[in-house]
This record gives C-alpha cells, structure tokens and sequence, in this order.
C-alpha cells in the first residue's frame, strides 16, 4: 500500500499524479506571472514563490469560468404550472465575486434579483446562475448589473425585471484612495419595475431598500 506523498507502482507519487492532473499552464503565462513578481520586486525562483506562476495561472481560469459558458443557457427550461402564481419573484443576497476590469482586483458583494413572470418561472437556483455566469470574468459593476437583468428579460420575457447589485472594490479599497468599508449600488429596471412607480417601490422593498 502506498502513502500520500510516497512512492507507488508507477514510481511518481499521488501529490505528484494530482499535480499532472491538473490543467496544463502554457510557459509563457508562466514567465508572464513570474515578470510580474520580478517586477514587484521579489525573486521568482525563491522556494515560496517556485509554484506560484502555476498556481496563479490556474487560479484566473477558475476566477474567469463566466467565458467558457452562455449564462442564458441556465434560462432555458422554464416551467408554466405554477398554480396561478403572478406575483413578484425574488432571489435576494446572492453572494457573488467577480474582477475588476480596469485593475484585476477582486469584486465582492451580493445580488438581489427579481422578475414579475408573464406565463412561466425558472428554476430559483438558475437565476444565481446567470449572476455568476457574468461576473466570473474580467468586469465593471454597472455592466454586470445590465448583463444580468437584460438576460432575464430577453430569455423569460417577463412583465418586469429588477437587478440590484451592492459590492465592494479593492481596486479602491487596497489601491488608489485605499478608503475602506465603502460599498457601491448599482440597479436596473425594466420593464413595469421601471414604468411602474408603485412596482418599483413594492420590488425595493422586498429587496429590502
């Protein structure tokens, strides 16, 4: 019986084995990532940062999975027995983390969506879909807060559809003015949300504004 970390029938360890399963980083993002830490003014080939190109190099494909999907996919099974319901549907603190497109620094804050269906509903869970979808690639809040509530309302056509979108930055707060414990609000509204004064107030309230 082999150990974790010792040899095994094949000569190569399991930490070894685990370590080829993973994705493949091309050398020269690897010499990017270790420009980047010369650049910063420590030493690349230090035992501590020996991995770390590789490391990072995996950790932005993870952080980045949004390009490898079309988050109106998650939109398209939809269900229309729901028992007369024709009221608001809400998805409220959705925790989500998305990049800075100007600084690639982190984004993270929550989401409350909530649409008013004409004749079908989605799936709760495909909604916090479609949030992540968006924001786990390289963003500005604002787009993301229209991304999302525009993907619902082509893919549901619903009555009315409201996105808000509070999050903080560290491209603000570890950079720049490094002015912390601020947050930034973003919305949209469409459709009856947006014509539709008593609407709007009803959904923001239920958003808990």
């Amino acid at each position: 019986m082999s150990e974790i970390g010792g040899p095994d029938d094949g000569g190569d360890s399991i930490v070894d084995r685990m370590e080829a399963a993973k994705l493949p980083v091309p050398d020269e993002v690897a010499e990017a990532i270790r420009t980047l830490i010369r650049w910063s003014g420590d030493d690349p080939d230090r035992e501590g940062l020996r991995d770390t190109p590789k490391r990072v190099a995996r950790a932005w494909k993870e952080y980045c999975q949004g390009y490898l999907v079309d988050p109106a996919d998650y939109l398209s099974r939809t269900f229309e027995e729901v028992g007369g319901y024709d009221e608001i549907v809400l998805l409220r603190d959705i925790p989500f983390q998305s990049h800075c497109e100007h600084h690639m620094a982190p984004i993270i804050g929550k989401a409350h969506i909530a649409y008013l269906p004409t004749d079908r509903v989605v799936g709760i869970s495909k909604l916090a879909r479609v949030l992540h979808g968006f924001a786990r690639r390289l963003q500005v809040q604002e787009r993301l807060t229209a991304e999302v509530a525009d993907c619902v309302w082509h893919h549901l056509k619903p009555q009315g559809v409201a996105v808000v979108i509070e999050a903080s930055h560290a491209c603000m707060s570890a950079r720049g003015v490094r002015t912390t414990g601020v947050s930034m609000t973003t919305s949209r509204m469409m459709g009856v949300f947006r014509d539709d004064e008593r609407s709007r107030a009803e959904v923001l309230k239920l958003m808990g504004f």
